[in-house]
């Protein structure tokens, strides 16, 4: 693919990508996706990734479902040994390829939109959980194991 510089350009459905399953709330909504093979001037070999998709997600401040946009653009150096990690120019992200040069595209797709999901996602239209369940300021300074030996270091000047 990278020799004949060929791009792709498709749908994936969330449903079909099982370990991303787990993150989501339900598995409605497809993926866009176009994958570009070339080599750069360097002449290191790539896969430029272009993804949009609307994932999902359960906010954990309102345990309310939203939806997560992502839109993303990755450009993976294709690599076959660790060592040549070290070699690629800045903004790319190493792949590594197995010896026979073959790779899914879907699995390289479902391991970008995993790593865009966020560790604890909150949706935007939630207020701040403080605000409403905040506590009162004498229980914060009473709640403070501190504050008895700041009262001793006062009373010993």
């Amino acid at each position: 693919m990278v020799a004949a510089r060929r791009t792709f350009e498709g749908v994936l459905p969330l449903a079909s990508m099982q370990r991303l399953r787990g993150s989501l709330a339900d598995t409605e909504g497809n993926a866009h996706v176009e994958i570009e093979f070339d080599h750069d001037a360097l002449r290191i070999p790539y896969m430029e990734l272009r993804i949009e998709a609307k994932l999902p997600l359960t906010c954990q401040r309102s345990l309310q479902r939203f939806v997560y946009p992502v839109q993303m653009v990755q450009r993976l150096g294709l690599i076959r040994d660790e060592a040549e990690e070290e070699a690629l120019p800045e903004g790319y992200e190493a792949l590594l390829v197995g010896d026979d040069g073959m790779l899914r595209p879907a699995d390289v797709v479902e391991d970008e939109l995993i790593l865009a999901v966020p560790v604890v996602p909150v949706s935007p239209d939630t207020d701040l959980v403080d605000s409403d369940w905040g506590a009162p300021e004498e229980e914060v300074e009473r709640a403070n194991p501190f504050a008895a030996l700041s009262a001793l270091k006062d009373k010993q000047k």
